[in-house]
């Protein structure tokens, strides 16, 4: 992704579990996040209704680059999965106005809000292979609730299903996961940063960041683990096929996992673990004494102001030692007798 326009940085991937399929992965940008959350807002919002969008970006071989999107009015039936209805004039004539602005934004496939496949998402991709050879498809997961990536990406496929009891063969298209992730050009960078600027807040210490996102990631790990136990009961009760390739993924996590069974390595986490426990209880110690320092000096510098306000000190006029007041009083007693000596003689003056 180097060689497109602008640089492109990406967060965290979600890998698919699937080895078969195309390969493809999915460059979700902030845009269309905000658009489709706009667009549930407006239409959706306190509903159990679910939107549905085209995406509009770029293709580079196994590369897509959703770069934007636009709402398109679709309805469907709660009760009767298979009533269902899109607006094909609306899609071609607002594609036709994106067209006019940016002739290199393609139709590369369409989002909904899901938030999980429903049974009318592959008729609208065989809907979407109108205007475009292999369409990808988005969920966008737009509930606040949710701490983990918000996209999941998939594109249909043709699988071979034989029937049970049964030697003949069926071909029908279903969905397999791609690749997703949250990518942006720099310029899209500054502009989400100065929207979160109001959205952060400054008050909330680093440390607690941290411990945040530490218990949104334990969700998300929880939550996933939930995932996996589902999906290998479904395959010990026959509900599902087993995948040779997401059993591997399984016994390489379960492999990255340390052996409890084995006493040197127990000991040493425990020793481990005491050393973190040592660091935070020694930092308890000094955040107490300080407080206790700082206490002391509070009642110290408080009884000194209230035995000040009881016993207020005299003011002087003028202050001791002044070398300046001391030449003038010293000017004045030196003309006064001179003054009178004059006067004296001036009067026996007068007298001869």
């Amino acid at each position: 992704m180097a060689d497109r326009e602008g640089a492109i940085t990406t967060s965290e991937a979600v890998v698919s579990g699937e080895a078969s399929g195309p390969k493809v992965t999915v460059v979700v940008h902030p845009l269309v996040l905000l658009s489709t959350v706009d667009h549930y807002n407006r239409v959706a919002r306190d509903t159990k209704k679910r939107v549905v969008g085209v995406l509009l970006g770029t293709r580079s071989g196994g590369d897509v680059d959703v770069t934007n999107s636009f709402a398109v009015p679709f309805e469907e039936d709660s009760k009767n999965p298979a009533i269902w209805y899109l607006d094909h004039n609306y899609l071609e004539t607002m594609y036709r106005m994106y067209k006019k602005v940016n002739a290199r934004e393609v139709v590369v496939g369409y989002y909904s809000t899901g938030p999980k496949i429903k049974e009318n998402d592959i008729k609208i991709d065989a809907l979407m292979q109108d205007y475009c050879a292999q369409p990808v498809f988005v969920i966008i997961d737009v509930r606040p609730e949710n701490d983990a990536i918000p996209t999941t990406a998939y594109v249909s496929v043709e699988e071979v299903e034989a029937e049970s009891g049964a030697a003949r063969k069926e071909i029908q298209r279903t969905f397999k996961h791609v690749s997703s992730m949250i990518g942006a050009y720099e310029a899209e960078e500054v502009g989400v940063e100065h929207l979160l600027r109001d959205v952060n807040d400054p008050t909330v210490s680093t440390l607690a960041s941290q411990i945040k996102h530490k218990m949104a990631g334990l969700v998300a790990l929880r939550s996933r683990l939930a995932e996996m136990k589902a999906y290998l009961e479904a395959v010990l009760a026959g509900k599902l096929p087993a995948n040779n390739q997401i059993m591997y993924n399984c016994q390489m996590i379960f492999n990255l996992m340390p052996n409890l069974n084995v006493d040197a390595l127990v000991s040493s986490m425990l020793v481990k673990t005491n050393d973190y426990h040592l660091a935070i209880y020694c930092a308890a110690l000094v955040r107490c004494i300080i407080a206790l320092h700082e206490l002391v000096n509070n009642k110290i510098t408080n009884k000194r102001l209230e035995e000040e306000a009881e016993n207020p000190k005299p003011k002087d006029d003028k202050k001791k030692g002044d070398p300046a007041d001391g030449a003038k009083d010293g000017a004045k007693e030196n003309e006064k007798p001179d003054a009178k000596a004059d006067a004296k003689d001036g009067a026996d003056a007068a007298k001869k």
